[in-house]
């Protein structure tokens, strides 16, 4: 065998290899129902051109012996149309019985169960709006979804470990089991629809990867994305991440502060967090059918109204103002950074 034939057998190989990962344990189910239309098909066109019959006459003829109820055939049989029932008989139960028995492991092993499950979880995530996808259930990944959670954001995981699937499928998060870098993947997790998406994968590349992904297929959806040194922080920016952090770096600076500056970050905790007391620090973003839009804090009036503390205010353009004056004006696109409880934030909420 030359180059160029042995080629062409490993390529079909490699389309044989993938379209079985695709079809998974589905695959012989779905063969099965192949083989079964193809002696259908065969069949009727035997009897046509075997016997001479029409179409519906082969048809019939077909379905009644496929059936094995004992009809009597439309027209007597010649030698050769008896052969052609034998033949269609033998096929035709042979098929059957092997799809009856690929149909019953598949209701045995809880395949059909499963993908049921999955048919569920996928209209749930379907059903999402404003939400966050986060790619990687790992150490930083099941940290970042924790926190999402228990502030009530709606998260989906991107996760290909069974493992890790087994374990988000027993606490009912919502999920999808595939390559975060795969364009399907991240497209069925509702990414045209997500807020913000958190590349937190093992492998920088992957994150890398995912990110450049994202960006492509929507550019306004918030991405940050995990790095594992602060040198690499770059290639993550230019592959349109909107925030790196470097998990270690991160970790070893609040452990410095927590020595340098123990009631500092005790209070930053508390803010972030919550805890005994009812404290919270959050951003929120005026609207223009705000009815605190362009007016001064002074009018505003949010420490008497809401007892609230406005720490920061971030303008539309990105200008940062720590510790606003009273003269300062709220337009519409800007950012608060307020501290307070979280049943007065939610009151403010209400009118921005």
């Amino acid at each position: 065998m030359n180059a160029h034939g042995s080629g062409r057998i490993l390529r079909l190989h490699g389309r044989a290899v993938r379209l079985h990962h695709r079809l998974g344990s589905w695959g012989p189910l779905i063969g099965g129902f192949v083989a079964l239309a193809m002696v259908f098909c065969l069949g009727v066109l035997g009897y046509m051109q075997v016997e001479g019959w029409s179409f519906f006459d082969s048809l019939y003829q077909v379905v009644i012996t496929l059936s094995t109820v004992g009809f009597q055939e439309v027209y007597p049989l010649t030698r050769d149309g008896r052969i052609l029932t034998m033949l269609l008989i033998v096929s035709g139960v042979g098929t059957f019985a092997y799809l009856v028995g690929t149909f019953t492991q598949v209701l045995v092993e809880g395949r059909l169960q499963q993908f049921l499950g999955r048919r569920r979880m996928q209209k749930i995530i379907d059903s999402l709006s404003d939400h966050v996808i986060i790619c990687g259930f790992g150490r930083i990944g099941a940290v970042v979804a924790r926190e999402i959670l228990a502030e009530n954001v709606a998260a989906v995981i991107v996760e290909n470990n069974p493992e890790v699937i087994r374990a988000l499928d027993e606490q009912g998060i919502p999920y999808v089991q595939g390559d975060a870098t795969a364009d399907e993947t991240l497209l069925a997790a509702g990414l045209m629809r997500a807020k913000t998406l958190v590349a937190a994968l093992t492998q920088e590349a992957a994150n890398v990867y995912v990110t450049l992904t994202a960006r492509q297929l929507n550019p306004t959806v918030r991405i940050v994305a995990r790095a594992d040194a602060q040198g690499h922080t770059q290639r993550l920016e230019r592959a349109g991440a909107d925030q790196v952090l470097v998990p270690h770096l991160y970790g070893g600076v609040r452990m410095a502060q927590s020595v340098l500056r123990p009631t500092v970050t005790s209070f930053l905790e508390l803010a972030g967090r919550g805890g005994a007391i009812d404290l919270q620090m959050e951003e929120l973003q005026l609207t223009e059918q705000s009815e605190i839009a362009n007016q001064n804090l002074i009018d505003a009036a949010l420490r008497p109204r809401f007892n609230l503390i406005v720490i920061a205010i971030k303008k539309a353009g990105g200008e940062m103002i720590f510790n606003p004056q009273p003269q300062a004006v709220l337009e519409a696109g800007d950012t608060m950074i307020l501290v307070g409880s979280r049943e007065n934030l939610d009151s403010l909420q209400e009118i921005l």
